[in-house]
């Protein structure tokens, strides 16, 4: 199995029932990479503060590292206010400073990043100076850079984003993601194939996807396209399920799975993480294979 290591937030979702779930689009990530068997280092940052302490516990529950957990005393632990529409499609509340905004870079940091077969992280960890210089030192020593956008308004720039992607070896964008960063680089084409072609082309990258919602994913690799169009279901909420897709999908391809294998199979858990509550439900191989057998 692989090693790798996701960088960003790690927070409490608040639903709108006042319900609380761990959440952060890297730690999803993370947690779905982890159940996979994948040895998966999280670097983020916590407050000194209740919630902080529960998301400790909650990683060694979860056997999850929690040597990279920088703690800050001024600043608080991250939450998140979720909303949901009346399909399950959900918007975020993220207030800034949290202490995820404040990692601060380290040696131990550079050499855990250097050693490891790819670095996971997104844009919203850039909207403060301190994470984003740390994230930027990062990139450079990594191996392998899985760049996804998640983008949270106002919380990003286009300056940062294409930036970001001509670092990337491998991008994940949702439909309305590749559409919006494709106007950003003055895309004379409408079809999704042409504009991931064209973001390919543009930003360096040969490994991208694209993420559809219920009509499934578009993986280029290696100048191939593979194509899922998606499972029925009905929708619970959406947190997380683009989270999950993408920890099965790297999951998979690092460890030398077929790509169409490997995006019908993240599909799937894509699906039934959105068919469930929160982010992080678990599920047997047994459920998965079952579920994605036709």
């Amino acid at each position: 199995m692989s090693e790798i290591v996701c960088f960003g937030e790690v927070l409490w979702d608040i639903f709108p029932d006042g319900n609380k779930k761990i959440g952060g689009a890297p730690l999803n990530v993370a947690l779905r990479l982890h159940a996979f068997g994948n040895k998966v280092l999280m670097i983020s940052a916590i407050g000194n503060d209740e919630n902080g302490q529960n998301l400790m516990d909650y990683f060694k529950v979860n056997e999850l590292e929690t040597a990279f957990l920088q703690k800050k005393n001024r600043y608080s632990t991250g939450e998140v206010t979720v909303s949901l529409n009346s399909k399950g499609s959900a918007t975020y509340e993220i207030e800034h400073p949290r202490a995820w905004d404040k990692i601060e870079l380290t040696e131990e940091l550079k050499t855990v990043v250097s050693k490891a077969d790819a670095l996971v992280f997104g844009s919203l960890i850039t909207r403060d100076t301190v994470s984003h210089e740390t994230l930027s030192s990062l990139i450079a020593l990594s191996n392998y850079n899985i760049f996804d956008l998640n983008l949270r308004p106002p919380h990003y720039s286009q300056n940062t984003l294409i930036k970001l992607m001509k670092m990337a070896d491998f991008i994940k964008f949702n439909d309305e993601e590749l559409y919006e960063v494709a106007g950003y680089l003055d895309s004379k084409y409408k079809g999704l194939e042409q504009n991931i072609k064209f973001i390919s082309e543009e930003t360096g990258t040969s490994h991208i996807c694209v993420t559809k919602g219920e009509h499934g994913a578009v993986l280029l690799y290696n100048g191939e396209l593979y194509y899922n169009s998606g499972y029925q279901i009905k929708v619970k909420d959406t947190v997380g399920a683009g989270d999950a897709f993408l920890g099965t999908l790297i999951s998979k391809l690092l460890n030398d799975a077929p790509p169409q294998y490997a995006v019908d199979y993240a599909c799937g858990v894509g699906a039934l993480v959105a068919q469930s509550e929160g982010a992080n439900p678990k599920f047997s191989k047994e459920e998965i294979d079952s579920f994605i057998s036709p």
